[in-house]
């Protein structure tokens, strides 16, 4: 598995989301678990609200796996807060954080989360709020590493105007297909091509990059916002013919290539994945170790349909 630099540390390249294991049974939960470590998979992702009642999925894992105390210590649990569905809004308020946090902690049966995320940017945002919950967490062990989700380069520096906790992560959307935060800045400035309107948050790959804060991909086999994998989809012929061919030159299958396009670029980004399909996670974990060279990687890219002007 490859490892990337993560809080001033590694991490594996590729993480487990959990998003979707509420309906799952306690055997096939195991099952994707056992799965995702013998990949060399010890990041799993969370957040409050996955699950039909807020930390659903956080509890499904814990309940299980219950996990020993040896066990807990040898992998990395990642949360989010901020968003409250029930009143359709978002809270980053110093309130807010600690009570989710200490949600999480009970959820997950779990005396620390190891990285807590800001889920969506909440235009009420006060940073001092912020920096008062990250500060308390962590001088309590309750929550070792932060970091935002979804957020541009400036909601960022916000934050950062009072939060004195490093910020290591930045969790955005991001497929071949999906891919704005690439795509957008190799057609900057081409005023007669729609793929230079500014959608990647003003240069936020790049600015992850300088910043030292990881970016983790989220649905990275969707076409879009929650509309479908692209991964054998009659509208993507030419993609789908090129991840076969790659895959079929490197042995994989065309999940890993998917996955390895990723994890090609040089920012060291992180695979979040939404699969509760074992062999998916087998797929996903070869294809991090897949290094895709740079004629592959641009095929692809053009092959989604993005434009090298």
């Amino acid at each position: 598995m490859k490892q990337v630099r993560f809080a001033g540390s590694t991490a594996p390249a590729v993480i487990a989301g959990m998003m979707r294991i509420e309906d799952r049974s306690d055997a096939q939960i195991r099952a994707l678990y056992d799965a995702a470590r013998d990949s060399g998979v010890d990041f799993f992702d969370h957040a409050d609200i996955y699950g039909r009642a807020m930390h659903g999925c956080e509890a499904r894992f814990a309940d299980a796996l219950a996990l020993s105390p040896a066990e807990r210590d040898e992998i990395t649990l990642q949360t989010k807060c901020g968003i409250v569905p029930d009143q359709g809004m978002f809270d980053f308020s110093y309130d807010h954080i600690l009570r989710e946090v200490e949600g999480s902690l009970a959820a997950l049966r779990t005396d620390r989360i190891d990285v807590l995320l800001l889920h969506r940017p909440d235009a009420l945002v006060e940073p001092e709020e912020v920096a008062r919950a990250f500060d308390e967490l962590h001088a309590s062990g309750k929550v070792r590493a932060f970091g935002v989700s979804n957020h541009t380069p400036r909601q960022i520096d916000l934050l950062r105007t009072a939060v004195t906790q490093p910020l290591v992560a930045n969790q955005l959307q991001l497929s071949i297909v999906h891919a704005p935060v690439i795509a957008q800045p190799l057609a900057a400035n081409m005023a007669a091509l729609e793929q230079s309107v500014g959608r990647d948050g003003g240069g936020i790959v790049e600015y992850c990059r300088i910043e030292g804060i990881t970016v983790q991909a989220w649905s990275p086999y969707q076409s879009g916002l929650f509309t479908g994998v692209f991964l054998d989809d009659p509208a993507y012929p030419e993609l789908n013919e090129a991840l076969a061919r790659i895959a079929e030159a490197h042995a994989v299958t065309p999940t890993a290539i998917a996955t390895a396009w990723i994890t090609r670029h040089p920012a060291g980004m992180q695979v979040v994945l939404g699969t509760t399909t074992p062999s998916r996670v087998r797929e996903a974990a070869r294809g991090s170790d897949v290094a895709l060279s740079r004629a592959e990687w641009y095929e692809l890219f053009r092959a989604a349909g993005h434009t090298l002007p």
